[in-house]
Parts: C-alpha cells; sequence; structure tokens
C-alpha cells in the first residue's frame, strides 16, 4: 500500500473567514424585518472599557454625527451601487434559508477575491447548487473542480460542510443571528456571520472586512496597526455603532462599497465621497496644508489627538510621523509583512502519446489536509532550494505511480514561481513521454490518467495549468 505524501507546505492556511483583506462587496437590499431601533447602538461590555480609554478624537461626537454619516452613506449607495448578480438574487428572493445561502456563497467566495473574478465562478455555483439541499448532496471532488482557478480552495471545502451541517443537523434552517451563525457554521467567522445576518435576516450587526478597515480609519483618524487587538476592537465598536438599524444590510454593504470604489488604498476619490465632511483623515490633509502654506505666519491650529496620559494606541507610532505624499492614505498605516515562505518542488507532466482514445497525462491527488488539499496535480516531489538530486527523487515518485518507467526520456523543461498568501513555490518542470511502450491502463488509488481536455476542466489548482 501506497504511504501519503506530504503536502507542499507544511503549515495549513487560515481559515478564510479570517482573511479580511480583500475587495469586498456583498447582496443588495435587505427586506427582511429589521431589530430593534436601540440594536445598531448597543455594545459589548469590553468596548465600553475601550470607549473610555480613549481619546473623544478617535470617536463620533454625538448621535447627529451618527445620524448624518448614516444618512449621507446610503443615499450615496442608492445612487451608485453596482449591479452585481448576488445582489440581484438577495432582493428577489422570499425564502429567507435561500437567501441566507447566496449571501453566504458570495461572502466566502469574495474573500481574498476581486469582485470582476467571482462573477463567473457565482453563477455557476448557484445555477448547479441553488440551494442548501443541492449543495450538501455534491461531493467534495464536483466543489473542487467547479472551485478550481479560484484560490484558498478550503473556502469551498468548508462552504459544503456547513450546509451539510444545516440539512442534516439543523433541520435545514440557516441560524437567524450573528451569535449562532458564527457557533454553529464551520469556517463562519465574525465578518462573515455579522454579513449574513444583516443582510438576509435584517439583524443590526456591523460588519468589519478590509475596506470597512480602510473607511473607518481614515473617518476618524486611526493610523496605527488595524491588525492589533486594540484598534480592532475598536473598529468593530465604530461598525456596531454607526450601522442603521432600519437598513443594517444596506448600510453594510454601501461602507464596503464605499472602500472599494471611492475609499481606496491609493489614489482615494475624496471629492466624490459622502462623508467627506465628516472624515478626519480628509480635514488632517487640508490643515497640513494650510499649515505648511502658513509656515511664515507661525502655524495655525491643527486638531489631533490629544491622549490624557501616554502615546495613543490608534495614533501612527512615533516611528511613522506624517507623511505628506501620501494625503489620506496615512491612516492607516499597516505593519510590514513577513516575506512568504519558499518551497521547491520537482514536477513531471508524464504522458502516454498513443494511449487507447487518444494521449493521456498522469494526474495524482494531494493529501486531503493541507496546501490545495484535495485537488490533481502531476507527480510532484518537495526539495529543499539546495538538493541536487532532483532527477532521482523525480523518477521514483513517478514509478511509485505508474511502475518501471524509461529514466533517460526525462527532460527538463524549465521553472514556474507560483505565490500563495504565505508560501513561494517554485516548480522544477519536466516532461516524460511513454513512447512506444505499452500503453498503461490501471493506476493505484489516488492517480488517474486523463486527456488534456479532462485536465482543463478538472479539480486542480491554478499554478498546475500555468
Amino acid at each position: 500500500m501506497r504511504k501519503p505524501r506530504a503536502a507542499v507546505g507544511s503549515g495549513h492556511r487560515k481559515q478564510a473567514a479570517s482573511q479580511e483583506g480583500r475587495e469586498k462587496h456583498t447582496l443588495g437590499s435587505s427586506q427582511a424585518k429589521p431589530s430593534a431601533p436601540d440594536a445598531g447602538l448597543a455594545r459589548q461590555p469590553e468596548e465600553v472599557v475601550l470607549q473610555a480609554s480613549i481619546s473623544p478624537y478617535h470617536l463620533f461626537r454625538d448621535t447627529a454625527e451618527v445620524t448624518a454619516f448614516r444618512g449621507n452613506l446610503l443615499s450615496w449607495y442608492d445612487r451608485e451601487k453596482r449591479d452585481l448578480p448576488w445582489r440581484r438574487q438577495a432582493e428577489d428572493e422570499v425564502d429567507l434559508d435561500k437567501r441566507a445561502y447566496a449571501v453566504w456563497v458570495s461572502e466566502v467566495m469574495l474573500q481574498q477575491t476581486q469582485v470582476a473574478t467571482v462573477i463567473n465562478y457565482y453563477t455557476r455555483w448557484m445555477q448547479k447548487w441553488p440551494t442548501l439541499q443541492d449543495l450538501a448532496s455534491a461531493s467534495l471532488e464536483e466543489v473542487n473542480q467547479l472551485w478550481a482557478g479560484l484560490g484558498y480552495y478550503s473556502r469551498g471545502r468548508r462552504l459544503q460542510e456547513g450546509a451539510r451541517k444545516v440539512v442534516e443537523e439543523l433541520g435545514g434552517h440557516m441560524p437567524r443571528t450573528a451569535e449562532t451563525l458564527q457557533q454553529l457554521l464551520p469556517g463562519v467567522g465574525r465578518y462573515t456571520a455579522g454579513a449574513i445576518a444583516s443582510i438576509a435576516f435584517g439583524q443590526a450587526t456591523g460588519v468589519v472586512d478590509g475596506n470597512v478597515v480602510r473607511v473607518l480609519c481614515r473617518v476618524r483618524a486611526i493610523g496605527a496597526d488595524p491588525s492589533s487587538t486594540v484598534v480592532s476592537q475598536q473598529l468593530w465598536s465604530l461598525a456596531q455603532q454607526l450601522v442603521d438599524p432600519a437598513r443594517p444590510g444596506d448600510f453594510n454593504q454601501a461602507a464596503m462599497e464605499l472602500g472599494a470604489t471611492v475609499c481606496t488604498p491609493q489614489r482615494p476619490h475624496c471629492s466624490q465621497c459622502p462623508v467627506q465632511n465628516l472624515c478626519r483623515a480628509r480635514q488632517r490633509v487640508e490643515q497640513e496644508q494650510l499649515s505648511a502654506s502658513q509656515s511664515l505666519l507661525g502655524s495655525p491650529d491643527i486638531e489631533k489627538c490629544a491622549p490624557n496620559t501616554g502615546q495613543c494606541q490608534l495614533c501612527p507610532p512615533p516611528t511613522q510621523p506624517w507623511d505628506q505624499t501620501l494625503g489620506v492614505a496615512n491612516f492607516p498605516r499597516k505593519a510590514s509583512r513577513r516575506p512568504p515562505r519558499e518551497v521547491c518542488s520537482a514536477t513531471c507532466v508524464l504522458e502516454q502519446p498513443r494511449a487507447l482514445g487518444g494521449a493521456r497525462i498522469l494526474l495524482v491527488q494531494r493529501p486531503k489536509s493541507g496546501l490545495l488539499a484535495g485537488l490533481w496535480e502531476f507527480p510532484s516531489v518537495t526539495l529543499e532550494p539546495s538538493e541536487k538530486h532532483q532527477y532521482k527523487a523525480l523518477m521514483q515518485e513517478l514509478q511509485s505511480w505508474a511502475g518501471p518507467l524509461p529514466a533517460a526520456g526525462l527532460q527538463h523543461l524549465g521553472e514556474v514561481v507560483h505565490i500563495f498568501s504565505h508560501i513561494k513555490l517554485t516548480y522544477q518542470v519536466y516532461s516524460l513521454a511513454l513512447e512506444g511502450q505499452t500503453p498503461v491502463t490501471t493506476t493505484p488509488p489516488g492517480a488517474r490518467w486523463l486527456t488534456r481536455e479532462e485536465f482543463h476542466t478538472a479539480a486542480v489548482s491554478t499554478a498546475m495549468k500555468k
């Protein structure tokens, strides 16, 4: 019996629900009955303590400011929101479970993935599995096959696991609140739970994704690392304070839409922003410009954070002073990321040119956990960057799947580099054509021969298609 192969890259990916830095947009109007009017201002005990320990400069002064922010943002959203398939589906769907499922699918797909890329995948997914029951009855192979090329493949697997739990354990009904969604469904974190609850069920709960982080940091001049605990707690507190209790789903989508289309990471369109008059980052830019122009006349007053004691934990650290060239993009300042871990792999395109029914290539299935879990790939071996015995190691791998092979025919084609979020994977690519040999008709479990046409529709990663 063949032993399972080690996964390329031993570390597991972070669950998709916890990865918030991506262009996000979700479904349209939430038609469900909203929560009580004061729900949008509810606070958790730790949030009350946090509010008392920071400068008022980073808060909204009163309910009038909050009301103005809500009204301006929602009016802009009603005029400018993009027409997206998941929004249309939510607006038209009257069944709450189907609506929540549609929100869930779009939210999971949009994690770390551009909207333009998701549209086609979402449309095909909903055509194939329009209900939770349809997805629950699908095979993981089918899910991986449709997800191929979208990246972060564990997202699709966790989505199906969640659908099966809803169908088999929850009577086919989605949990109705953010708290129970996060508690009961695998892979559903705080953001995804809040998005589903607010958009599908009308719960007045705020959400924080990468776009909302940027909007809130600029509106309240928060320049510290948004991934820090203190800043993250403050952003969630602000999101909960601001969410409109009458239109929570639309408000949350409007905040994300603003961050994706107007309050962008570079070159934001501040003149088009519906909340520019409430934006402390824009005020800071104008004040700094005025200060520079009047430097000979004395420095004018510039409203800044004035903590009672010590260094404010929400302002940029002293090591990152104001950069005039960045403008509002001074907020937030992100911590530098670690470079991706480098991994080297040798892989081979093993082909039977004259196989029965046409030329076929060998694919083997990756382990069921770890990087690219359960997907199909060319036979590969993971190597240390300095290893000099790629040829021998790769031949041993090939023969373990296909039996004795003519080693003399193995040719090195070059290298392909593919970068994942945390791994830089360099493939040393080889080819081997089984010319003049009896076609291989049997393979061990976890391997199969495919035509080139079948390869392009199989559950293989983008790296293999390169």
